[in-house]
């Protein structure tokens, strides 16, 4: 790599390398306040995946002084027929990231793919620094290329969908790279297990970007430990996710591959099959094959920290599914439709948990699609109901109702609704958000290092298994087996395409 180069990259905040590229003026918003960030509080990042979400998250993280953005990478080039919840959130991020109302005025949809990615790093840099030639960042189409290439990259940061995950995570960290990746760390047991082992073989740094710091589940554990509730039962966690289409079965219908876009780099370790747009974007996470469903999406957010607090450290050991079915017609007769391509339009999901010594075998129940757990009488009672989103603790004194982000939970103990004395809520904690970074830069793992989520990762994705299997299925987290039902051993992992076998 040229020295010009790294100057660009590495330095560019730097007083030298301001002098090197005739720079007079650094705005504070990018040095950090007083002083600038020298580069060695600095991460360099390898951005894989320039999707909505990947988007979104990258205009907010330009604006870090500790983070500088070196290459992006996603084997769409681009197009706007992304997947998005409003028409214009992706441009007015942008636009707000860049300062610049005009951004995008020409784009007719939604935009995505590596070239806007692109864009975006190289004009936020650019105008931060005053200089319209600034080009320190590069393009990739293939995340191996940007490993072997980009040989000054610190940390990688993935925003694929969740069958890449895994791929990406290990690639990376073999060739001494730190993680942080977007919720699940893979969408099959087997390989969530052999990311978790890479990283503590090798030692660098990772986050599930699921962790957060959580003041109402100190409480909640408080109370729990109090007594208030009595002995633990049960845990609910209920969402209103979907917010994607779900199908039945695989599209049938034969679609060109879109200019730009690598199907073959976007399959990855998933057999062949024709491109199909409803396979990708958002609407990804409702396929086995490529997704892992609304717990993954969503249930990360509420029961990664919820574990960590309460002291889950093991897997479930059963899971049961109650799925939405669906029936078709076929000469006039309804025939029932055995879906084993996609996720169901809504669920529930039952798990059971041994004896730990944090806390009393108990079960945890996840709800989707608008499903929700019975209101409990005492919250009937006062005329209320439950929120699209929560959590619940059911133990044999009493009840503990918490909404899903931030908001104070209830406790329900002897006949009495009783609040917390004073409110629990946080402002936004910029530390918390970014501890990986800090985690990072300092060599240390964070709170959500991958090797803090084995217990709720193979949870979750004990529940697809379940869905599959039609069946309760007993799991043995030692050996990684289905005892019950070994033809669902399958499910645990997947069939891998040639030159993608982990």
């Amino acid at each position: 790599m040229a020295r010009s180069e790294r100057i660009n990259r590495r330095k560019f905040l730097g007083s030298a390398a301001a002098a090197s590229l005739g720079l007079t003026i650094i705005p504070r918003q990018v040095i950090g306040g007083k002083g600038h960030v020298p580069p060695s509080d600095r991460l360099t990042l390898g951005y894989i995946g320039c999707g909505t979400q990947g988007i979104r998250e990258m205009a907010t993280l330009l604006q870090n002084p500790r983070i500088q953005i070196v290459a992006v990478c996603d084997p769409n080039k681009f197009t706007t027929d992304y997947v998005d919840w409003s028409l214009n959130g992706i441009r007015d991020s942008i636009r707000k990231a860049l300062g610049d109302n005009s951004w995008g005025q020409w784009i007719k949809g939604i935009p995505g793919g590596r070239d806007i990615g692109l864009e975006l790093v190289r004009k936020y840099y650019a105008k931060a620094l005053g200089n319209s030639s600034w080009d320190g960042c590069k393009s990739y189409e293939d995340f191996r290329e940007l490993l072997d290439r980009e040989t000054d990259i610190n940390a990688i940061k993935i925003m694929t969908p969740d069958h890449l995950h895994s791929a990406v995570a290990i690639a990376s960290m073999l060739k001494g790279r730190h993680v942080v990746t977007h919720k699940p760390i893979a969408n099959r047991i087997r390989e969530a297990r052999l990311t978790i082992e890479t990283a503590e073989k090798t030692g660098m740094v990772t986050h599930l970007l699921a962790w957060s710091k959580r003041p109402e589940y100190e409480l909640i554990k408080k109370w729990i430990d109090e007594g208030r509730i009595g002995r633990l039962k049960e845990i609910h966690n209920w969402s209103n996710r979907p917010v994607w289409p779900q199908w039945q079965a695989n599209p049938t219908e034969q679609m060109p591959v879109p200019e730009g876009f690598n199907w073959d780099l976007w399959l990855g370790p998933v057999p062949d099959r024709p491109y199909n747009p409803n396979y990708t974007h958002a609407v990804f996470r409702g396929w086995y094959d490529f997704g892992a469903g609304s717990i993954a999406d969503m249930g990360h957010y509420s029961l990664f920290p919820l574990f960590l607090t309460l002291g889950i450290d093991k897997p479930a050991v059963n899971a049961e599914a109650y799925a939405t079915t669906t029936c078709t017609l076929k000469n006039n007769v309804a025939v029932g439709v055995r879906n084993d391509a996609a996720f169901p339009l809504s669920c529930i999901l039952r798990f059971r948990f041994p004896d730990m010594k944090a806390l009393p075998a108990f079960e945890l129940f996840w709800y989707d699609g608008g499903m929700k757990p019975r209101t409990p009488d005492e919250v009937l009672t006062e005329g209320g109901s439950l929120e699209r989103e929560g959590l619940m603790f059911v133990g044999d004194k009493g009840t503990i109702i918490g909404q899903f982000r931030g908001e104070n939970p209830v406790l329900y103990s002897k006949g009495k609704k009783i609040l917390p004395e004073t409110s629990i809520q946080e402002p936004a904690d910029p530390e918390s958000r970014d501890i990986w970074i800090t985690s990072m830069l300092s060599n240390k793992q964070s709170p959500g290092s991958f090797q803090n989520s084995g217990p709720v990762t193979e949870t979750i994705l004990l529940g697809a298994v379940a869905l599959r299997a039609g069946r309760r299925v007993e799991y043995d987290p030692v050996n990684m087996k289905i005892t019950n039902f070994p033809e669902a051993d399958r499910y645990l992992t997947r069939e891998y395409r040639k030159g993608w076998e982990l």
